[in-house]
């Protein structure tokens, strides 16, 4: 699989609790993602942050939350994010989404032996 050297980045930021189908939403998006055959996600946990409503979710010890934030990246052509959009349209309620062009650099993967 090849990416063009100017790709897009999709990011995604959602909370750790957001759910899709019972499932954890970020879990459900890099699913749906490897279905589509993306290119690849990565899921980013972060130790704190606030959205929108701005409530502060943090990892610390004193406060304990059960939403870290989560970051969803995705890098693909711009063909491919298009076709993903719609289905982030449907999964994420709350959140925050992004779209960024990106120089790829490098995308290889060793072949299988």
């Amino acid at each position: 699989m090849t990416i063009p050297e100017d790709g897009y980045q999709l990011r995604i930021y959602i909370g750790e609790s957001d759910r899709w189908h019972r499932k954890p939403l970020y879990e459900a998006i890099v699913v749906k993602a490897r279905e589509l055959r993306m290119a690849g996600a990565t899921v980013l946990r972060g130790p704190m942050g606030f959205g929108a409503k701005s409530h502060l979710h943090t990892a610390k010890v004193l406060r304990l939350s059960e939403d870290l934030p989560m970051v969803i990246e995705i890098i693909d052509s711009k063909e491919k994010i298009d076709t993903f959009i719609p289905y982030i349209d449907e999964m994420v309620g709350d959140g925050l989404v992004t779209l960024e062009r990106v120089q790829v650099i490098r995308y290889h993967a060793e072949a299988d032996t």
